[in-house]
């Protein structure tokens, strides 16, 4: 059986197919025969008949012509686009080919300017090296001629023949002959690559295979300096060979430590043969590693220069310490700080002067800051004033206080007089070696006694001008406003005395009275200005932190563009929050400002390391020996000021014993946030807020990890909290109370009992339940419990004085008459810190 069974081949229907047959191969050798055909593409072509009468019919030229190139089954609108899109592509067309033309005549100009250039160039070098060769010849002809005539002068003396003469005039010629020769080779060179229009021009500069194999330029391009560099070689070497270039030795500071390239910057050296010199004594360095400075040194000799070592502490010789000249000294507002006891009244006293509400804003009435204000007497003076808490957890502060002011106004109360914290006032200032003042408040009130302030004051030898002394003392009441005006004339009395001068054209010096971290504004610093003037956008160093000055915000909180000395003024612009009583010194440059800071904030780090490491093994071991019993209260605490901080901190490491004590795990400014919680929750520590409070997040996590937070605004209360929970640390003591003395007379033996003592109680009560010691020659032999208390035959709970009884021991027979039994009770007694 055929494969096709008979039917018929398919086929392509119309003429014009080729037919061809395909041949397939199966398994099991099976194979069937397909015969395929393919038929060409059916072209229409329009019959002249058509033609014509399409002609006849249509009224206009274009529709003959769209009627006998129209393809079928296209209409009008179809051929009216296809003609369209047909034009647009030979405009196109046209216009590239326009534009390609320009370009190319654009870049065959460019390469004729460029080829142009190169040969002028070349030009310009030839002739300037045919002129230095002219020249050198021109100076070896003159030599020859001088000798020349110096060897006719010697012959004509000598009178020699003439013929040895000659000898030396052939030769001079002989050795010009090269040169000509050299001379004209160059030239038929040159006409020979002008002949090649320019080919040696064209390929200059670009690397060769012969080139690259030789490794002559290192498959690298060299650097336009490097070029330049060649021409100026080759155009001094034309010009009557190199000079060499004196060396010039420089002056080179050498730190403790210096990086490699760093150093090479300072030699003006090339780092590569820094690396080199370094690697030739033994030390495979690279440029970004640091070297030592005697290492350095030996470079730096080996290389000529001179070294000038400097040690690091040498970044702040930046900061001008010069005095200022007499003739550049203007006056200056004085700076008066009140001092005095807690509740003395010492921010009411200035809040009457300043006529504002400064106690309103003050938690219970208690300064919790350092505040600095300025304040304008009637007689025009400008006065500066700085209120200092008066709690004596601020003594720091306080101290502070003392080391930048002028004078000092020492409040006392007349109902209270002389207190702990005013004699700590007098010490400051007497520290700070300034003049002091004596405001003696609370005058109007009925129990005011300013007799005994004054004599309370002889004792810590303040002696007032009303006791024959020479510090001025002031009545006054902060409520009735009694006495204000005696006391700004006595400051002012006080500060023409002192003769404040300052000078306001230099750089500005001044001390931070207080810093806190404000959420919108960052780091603000509260400055006094002590030198010089403050401008907005000077650039400082503060300790730690540095800066550029954003704005200036004085005590009315107004901004200001600059503030002279005595000013207080709020700084922004700060990296950081810097500590209260730091310095601010004003610098050039912002470089100059990180690298004193980073050195500060490095020197500040390695003396922590230094005081909290152990010195030896045999130090740590005891220490942690001395630790091992004593219980720690781990806290965190958090305020809104860094003089807060500070005094909080100090107050913590005061509370506590040899058994208890607080440990400050981490204090700053700023509100509480999450990372606080974190450390404390590890650490299992309350969290202490002074004016601060949780942002969400943080009061959401305390919640979720049951960390406690507590808010004060009054130190005291923190203090106190602080102290009743260290107090719960510590162990309950236990005391003992004697209740009764026994003597025994004689001791008995009984059945299922043992030994008793038939005793007489002589002193007190004796009780079953109380612990009992044994005496014999008043010394303790035993101490127990009574197993059994007995009155004749009867067990009872206790025995009075003066009667008998019978009693055994717990564990213990060995009685004997005479002994003495005495008899107490433990009591345990909860402990507090003082």
């Amino acid at each position: 059986m055929s494969d096709n069974d008979g039917k018929k081949p398919l086929g392509v229907r119309g003429a014009g197919s080729r037919p061809g047959n395909v041949k397939q191969s199966f398994s099991h050798g099976r194979t069937k025969n397909v015969v395929v055909e393919t038929k060409r593409k059916r072209v229409v072509v329009p019959k002249p008949a058509a033609a014509a009468t399409g002609a006849a019919g249509s009224g206009t030229s274009s529709g003959i012509t769209a009627a006998s190139k129209r393809p079928a089954g296209i209409s009008d609108a179809e051929l009216e686009r296809r003609m369209k899109a047909l034009a647009a592509a030979r405009a196109r067309e046209a216009d590239d080919a326009a534009q390609r033309e320009a370009d190319e005549k654009a870049r065959e100009e460019e390469r004729n300017r460029r080829r142009e250039e190169a040969e002028a160039k070349e030009r310009e070098q030839r002739e300037a090296e045919e002129k230095a060769r002219a020249k050198l010849e021109e100076e070896e002809r003159q030599k020859r001629a001088t000798e020349q005539a110096a060897l006719k002068a010697a012959a004509s003396a000598a009178e020699p023949d003439a013929a040895p003469v000659a000898a030396p005039t052939r030769a001079p010629a002989s050795k010009a002959a090269p040169v000509a020769r050299k001379r004209e080779e160059d030239d038929q060179v040159s006409r020979r690559g002008k002949a090649r229009g320019g080919e040696d021009a064209r390929r200059a500069g670009k690397l060769t295979l012969n080139q690259a194999l030789a490794g002559g330029e290192g498959g690298r391009p060299k650097s336009m300096a490097a070029m330049k560099r060649k021409q100026e070689r080759a155009r001094q070497k034309a010009m009557g060979g190199l000079q060499e270039r004196e060396k010039i030795v420089r002056d080179v500071q050498l730190p403790e430590t210096i990086v490699v390239s760093e150093l090479a910057n300072r030699m003006a050296e090339r780092v590569g043969d820094i690396v080199k010199a370094l690697m030739q004594n033994g030390m495979m360095v690279t440029q970004n590693q640091s070297i030592d400075a005697d290492t350095a040194e030996l470079i730096i000799e080996e290389f000529g220069h001179r070294v000038v070592r400097v040690s690091d502490s040498d970044v702040e010789d930046v900061i001008d310490q010069v005095d200022d000249k007499p003739e550049d000294l203007a006056s200056r507002p004085p700076v008066i700080t009140i001092m005095g006891h807690v509740d003395h009244g010492k921010t009411s006293l200035l809040d009457a002067i300043r006529d504002a509400k400064v106690v309103a804003g003050e938690a219970g009435g208690i300064t919790q800051h350092i505040g600095a204000y300025q304040v304008k007497t009637d007689s025009g003076a400008l006065l500066t004033f700085l209120d200092t808490p008066g709690h004596a957890a601020f003594t720091s502060m306080r101290a502070r206080g003392a080391q930048v002011t002028d004078i000092v106004v020492l409040v006392v109360a007349a109902d209270d007089a002389v207190m702990p914290q005013t004699i700590e006032a007098i010490n400051h200032a007497k520290a700070a070696k300034v003049p002091m003042i004596v405001a003696i408040n609370k005058i109007d009130k009925y129990e005011a006694n300013p007799q005994k302030v004054r004599t309370d004051l002889l004792q810590h030898e303040v002696i007032v001008e009303q006791m024959s002394g020479d510090v001025q003392d002031v009545e006054v009441s902060a409520v009735t406003g009694q006495g204000l005006d005696e006391l700004l004339e006595a400051i002012a009395l006080q500060a023409e005395i002192l003769e404040l001068k300052a000078n306001p054209n230099r750089a500005a010096e001044g001390a931070v009275i207080e810093a806190q971290l404000d959420v919108g504004r960052g780091p603000v610093a509260t400055v006094l200005v002590k030198k010089g003037t403050l401008r907005q956008g000077d650039v400082f160093v503060v300790g730690e932190q540095y800066g550029r000055v954003r704005a200036l915000i004085n005590d009315r909180g107004e901004r200001i563009k600059e503030a002279g000395p005595s000013v207080p003024v709020e700084v922004l612009g700060l990296n950081g929050t810097p500590e209260a009583g730091d310095v601010l010194n004003v610098v050039e440059t912002e470089a100059q400002a990180r690298e004193i800071a980073e050195y500060r904030a490095n020197a500040s780090k390695e003396k922590r390391a230094a005081v909290g490491a152990g010195t030896t093994l045999e130090q740590l071991l005891a220490k942690a020996k001395e630790d091992e019993n004593v219980k720690e209260l781990p806290i965190v605490v958090k305020a809104d000021v860094q003089g807060s901080a500070e005094a909080i901190v100090q107050a913590m490491e005061k509370i506590g014993n040899n058994e208890v004590r607080v440990r400050v795990l981490h204090s700053g400014v700023g509100a509480i946030t999450e990372s606080d919680i974190g450390l404390a929750e590890a650490s299992g520590a309350p969290v202490f807020g002074f004016n601060v409070r949780a942002n969400a997040p943080a009061r959401n996590t305390a919640n979720q990890k049951g960390v406690e937070i507590r808010y004060y605004s009054v130190i005291y209360d923190l203090v106190d909290d602080v102290k009743a929970a260290a107090s719960g640390l510590l162990g309950n003591e236990i005391r003992e109370k004697f209740i009764g003395y026994a003597k025994i007379k004689e001791v008995f033996k009984v059945t299922g009992i043992g030994r008793v003592a038939g005793c007489l109680v002589t002193e007190g009560v004796a009780r079953r339940s109380a612990g009992v010691r044994l005496l014999r020659d008043d010394v303790v032999v035993h101490e127990g419990t009574l197993k059994t208390l007995k009155r004749f035959k009867d067990d009872v709970n206790e025995v009075q004085s003066g009667q008998e009884c019978g009693m055994a021991f717990e564990n213990y027979d060995d009685i004997r008459p005479d002994d003495v039994i005495e008899i107490f009770e433990r009591e345990e007694v909860t402990r507090t810190l003082a």
